[in-house]
């Protein structure tokens, strides 16, 4: 299987007060923690919703503002036109993701349990996301993979939401 890591990283950062990618973790900012996690088990990364040094962007589908739902059908968009068969999918915010992340959600559809951002999506979701998107007025991640089945696996994942989460 072909695999594009992709990188949701469009939102506001609204609860953590300023460019939350960008927030430093050891030295690193919260964005490249992902890629370097993400990188190992994917054919090649993108970031949705911004510009990353060495990603190519992809924004949001069928139209920006849609939330993390928007972010996914603009990857998922994007795998199905250049030949991958899923989206191994994750938050800006999530720096201390597992080297077998890939191994554990597969196969999908799956998400993580209390992170559904994170989460394996075939290619084949993407006529049922947008139609999700355009018809149901719902943008809730777990609604839509639960319209999919999608798993639930339990993981423990750190989430960064506000600069007090941020380890000193």
């Amino acid at each position: 299987m072909k695999i594009l890591g992709a990188i949701l990283a469009g939102g506001q950062s609204r609860r953590f007060g300023s460019d939350k990618a960008q927030a430093l973790l050891r030295g690193q900012p919260l964005m490249a923690h992902v890629v370097a996690a993400l990188s190992g088990q994917a054919d090649a990364l993108v970031a949705i919703g911004r510009d990353w040094p060495g990603l190519a962007r992809v924004d949001d589908l069928p139209a920006p503002g849609l939330g993390p739902l928007g972010g996914l059908a603009g990857a998922l968009d994007h795998a199905a036109g250049n030949g991958f068969d899923a989206v191994l999918s994750s938050g800006c915010d999530t720096p201390d993701l597992p080297d077998d992340l890939l191994q554990i959600l597969s196969p999908g559809p799956a998400i993580i349990d209390t992170l559904p951002i994170i989460g394996l999506w075939p290619v084949g979701c993407l006529p049922l996301l947008l139609n999700w998107l355009g018809g149901s007025g719902n943008r809730s991640v777990y609604g839509f993979a639960d319209s999919l089945g999608a798993r639930r696996v339990a993981a423990r994942i750190s989430n960064i939401n506000r600069p007090d989460d941020l380890p000193e």
